[in-house]
């Protein structure tokens, strides 16, 4: 397929479009190199496959490590190759800042510890048409991660200003990367990521979220504004107690829209005026369904969402390693039978 990244971004604002485009926000490196038939090297390396695989673009982050002292070391933590730190299985109970004194020791990145050298480096191997899109996220996320489930819930009410400080000073290190990527000229779209929600409803309450979560977002869909660059915003669960806020904080596009989580048709018929919908082939069906069910859930989401705009597809949450390759191959020229491609 040949890239266009106008048509992504048409389709994102909700414009008339040429196709459904393909959307993913992540693709687990053993999937990409199954695809290409040859390990992922280089940069260019995975140019190629999501240009071979029928992507607009290609999706960066900058780099940065979220642990530069150790300091999780050997408690249950491990780094993301983008440099974040996550619990191998999310704290219900105590993280690694549970006290001033712990919030005091841990080292933060600095702004000059990020690196953006992929954006300064991509630009010469873009096929033509194919654009690039910068991305970055989990502010709350990281918040309640480093401080734990059950420490966070309970700081919430007899420490606020712990929580605050945290999810400031994990807030500016983010928004500072928006900052860059809304800036630099490789660039073409944005991308927020952070989880605020399960299936059966919010993590926390609308008010806590829009003490923590809500400004961050509002700052970042105000620089790609600023920018002239439309805003993606991933959060799984069930949303509609918060959909207004997601939208008044200049969010373009929403994904997944998570298949156990909210009916496509039903996102669409009252928030498609506002809101480019993406995804909702769900993760399970990708995994352990057949051919036939990949490529009915596909004809069926487009079918729901696409009006010749404000529709992309893939999946209800991202490309794991444990994905039926089949089902991915079957997912992507469903995309092409049925979208127009």
């Amino acid at each position: 397929m040949r890239p266009d990244i106008t048509q992504l971004i048409a389709a994102l604002r909700r414009q008339p479009a040429t196709h459904v485009p393909n959307v993913e926000l992540g693709i687990h490196p053993t999937i990409k190199e199954r695809f290409l038939g040859r390990p992922l090297l280089t940069l260019a390396d995975d140019v190629e496959f999501w240009h071979r695989a029928g992507y607009d673009y290609i999706k960066l982050q900058p780099g940065v490590d979220f642990d530069p002292a150790g300091i999780a070391t050997g408690r249950n933590l491990k780094a993301n190759d983008d440099g974040t730190v996550v619990r191998k299985w999310a704290s219900e109970g105590a993280g690694i800042i549970r006290s001033r004194a712990d919030l005091g020791r841990y080292v933060f990145p600095k702004p000059e510890d990020l690196s953006y050298e992929r954006f300064n480096q991509v630009k010469p191997l873009l096929p033509t048409g194919m654009g690039v899109i910068g991305q970055y996220g989990d502010i709350f996320t990281m918040t309640w991660e480093m401080m734990g489930f059950e420490t966070f819930s309970m700081a919430v009410y007899e420490d606020p200003g712990l929580v605050e400080e945290l999810n400031w000073k994990l807030g500016e290190i983010v928004v500072s990367m928006f900052e860059r990527m809304a800036a630099h000229p490789a660039v073409d779209i944005l991308w927020y990521s952070d989880d605020i929600a399960y299936a059966s409803g919010l993590m926390i309450s609308p008010p806590l979220l829009r003490k923590y979560f809500f400004p961050w977002l509002k700052r970042i869909g105000d620089l790609a504004k600023a920018a002239g660059k439309p805003l993606l915003y991933h959060t799984d669960g069930v949303l509609y107690a918060v959909m207004e806020d997601i939208i008044a904080c200049g969010v373009d596009a929403l994904h997944p829209i998570e298949p156990k989580a909210m009916e496509l048709a039903e996102v669409k018929k009252r928030y498609g005026d506002r809101l480019c919908l993406i995804g909702h082939v769900d993760v399970d069906m990708l995994s352990r369904g057949s051919k036939a069910e990949v490529r009915e859930q596909v004809r069926k989401n487009i079918a729901a969402a696409w009006t010749g705009t404000g529709y992309c597809a893939g999946s209800g949450n991202s490309i794991p390693e444990y994905v039926d390759f089949g089902n991915y191959l079957a997912m992507l020229g469903a995309v092409r039978e049925f979208g127009g491609s």
